[in-house]
């Protein structure tokens, strides 16, 4: 596995456990719909959450959580639709963003919660 994947799933996984631990329930993870994934896929008492998961070791280049583009909301979007209808969801639903930085003696870790919205 490249070296790219493995950051990404070691941020997918400190992302899941701030989820547990803020008490979110896990109900899918890497959930895909065509060529679209979703990170995470919990629940609260009345929303269910779409979490996109931004892994990087450096901000040289961009914040992790400035990744997360129009078209990658777009894509987002669509596969929370998908998995709304196929699951029968009733409760709200909304958009997250958590950005993992991973540098040599730290964690960063922000849950940016409703960080994006569905276009109408």
């Amino acid at each position: 596995m490249a070296e790219h994947n493995d950051i990404g799933e070691q941020g997918e996984q400190i992302a899941q456990q701030l989820l547990i631990d803020k008490g979110y329930s896990i109900e899918a993870i890497n959930w895909s719909f065509q060529k679209a994934e979703l990170d995470i896929i919990c629940k609260t008492k009345t929303e269910i959450v779409f979490v996109e998961v931004k892994t990087r070791t450096s901000r040289y280049f961009e914040n992790p959580k400035d990744a997360v583009t129009p078209k990658k909301q777009k894509n987002i979007i669509r596969a929370a639709n998908a998995f709304i209808e196929q699951s029968n969801c009733n409760l709200g639903a909304r958009f997250d963003i958590i950005s993992v930085l991973l540098e040599e003696d730290k964690i960063e870790i922000e849950h940016i919660e409703d960080a994006f919205y569905p276009l109408l």
